[in-house]
């Protein structure tokens, strides 16, 4: 079968390829030159027989957006447009709808796999008209995993019903990797725990919390067993705040998936202005230390001085007054400063067009995950 694709990154890259392995024929375009088939969508476009088969898989929102527009004008009744990326569902209604009306096709496809789905397929959840779902299935059945097509595809319902499904499945994704992380921490902690890295490769296999997941942390462990030198900075893209914002909207309880997606907030905060006025008013009520930022880091060093809490029980109530000022104006300088350079940091993105720090930490972790990869495909 014949497919255009569009976006020939991390994902689309390793897609092209699996397609190719399968005997498909795929033209591939990409704003980067190098890994273009064609120079234009309209190359594109034109390089492919009539009823076409066109898959968008780049960044969600506005990248998305432009593209389903352009194909719009460039694409004939009876093509089809299908939407692999990570768009938020309600985005695939618009797109339907503007591609509908030139009788032109539209499935959305969460895709997920990662850069091992190359080799170990991709997990496929579609939403849209049976009759387009079922004239890409021969792209679908080469994409997903060997084996029942049921355990590695689904035509999850109507427009949007696969981003939706995807959606969710990366809410539960943020849960589960929470829960082995709080784990990690917890066999770190305790003294009489030797091989943390061994523990975790013992749940691998026959125990009830075995999962791909649990693998890919087992691998990290045996490559820095205490994670040395690994920034606790998380970002986040979107599908956990989407299936949060969902969970509200039908009144579905899920704490675990909300605790996980603040968990991620809270790694990106120098300091934390929740915990400061915990520490604030326990200064308040019961005349507990309130110490300033440069006490707190010594804490968290182990630098704790013996007579630091006999020294504040022998102060004035003036000398407390006043420390607790220079905590809060302290406090007050720090998250000025962070704000300030946070501002300026966005500032000089949007001027400059450069990626924002936010996609410059994915673009980094991407480049280890697939050096990981290929280390691992070596070595095997």
């Amino acid at each position: 079968m014949q497919l255009g694709l569009i976006g020939l990154g991390k994902m689309g890259g390793n897609m092209r390829e699996r397609l190719r392995r399968a005997g498909h024929e795929v033209v591939g375009f990409d704003r980067n030159p190098d890994v273009a088939d064609v120079k234009t969508l309209p190359a594109l476009v034109k390089a492919l027989e009539a009823p076409r088969v066109v898959w968008v898989m780049v960044p969600a929102g506005d990248p998305t957006r432009e593209t389903v527009a352009k194909l719009a004008e460039l694409l004939e009744p009876g093509d089809l447009v299908i939407d692999g990326g990570n768009s938020r569902f309600t985005d695939d209604f618009e797109n339907a709808k503007l591609l509908g009306a030139k009788k032109i096709g539209y499935v959305d496809c969460g895709v997920s796999g990662g850069i091992w789905g190359l080799e170990n397929g991709y997990g496929l959840m579609c939403g849209g008209d049976k009759k387009w779902v079922t004239r890409a299935m021969p792209i679908f059945d080469a994409l997903r995993p060997e084996g029942p097509r049921d355990e590695g595809f689904v035509h999850a319902g109507k427009v949007g019903a696969g981003h939706y499904t995807k959606m969710v499945h990366n809410g539960i994704e943020y849960g589960l990797m929470a829960a082995y992380a709080e784990g990690f921490e917890l066999l770190e902690k305790k003294d009489i725990v030797t091989d943390v890295p061994g523990a975790f490769k013992a749940w691998s296999r026959g125990t009830v919390v075995r999962s791909w997941l649990l693998d890919l942390m087992v691998d990290a462990l045996e490559e820095n067993p205490h994670l040395d030198d690994v920034s606790d900075y998380t970002n986040d893209s979107g599908e956990g705040r989407w299936t949060v914002e969902e969970a509200i909207a039908l009144s579905v309880p899920m704490p675990v998936i909300s605790a996980s997606l603040f968990a991620r907030f809270a790694s990106r905060q120098q300091s934390s202005p929740t915990m400061q006025a915990v520490a604030a008013l326990r200064g308040q009520f019961g005349g507990h230390q309130v110490m300033t930022i440069a006490e707190g880091d010594k804490l968290r060093t182990g630098d704790v001085p013996a007579t630091a809490k006999r020294a504040a029980r022998r102060e004035s109530p003036t000398k407390q007054a006043a420390r607790r000022g220079a905590a809060k104006k302290a406090s007050a300088g720090a998250q000025a400063s962070a704000s300030r350079a946070n501002v300026g940091a966005a500032k000089k993105a949007v001027a400059s067009g450069t990626a924002t720090s936010t996609q410059a930490t994915d673009t980094a972790d991407s480049a280890r995950g697939q050096k990981r990869a290929a280390k691992k495909t070596s070595k095997s």
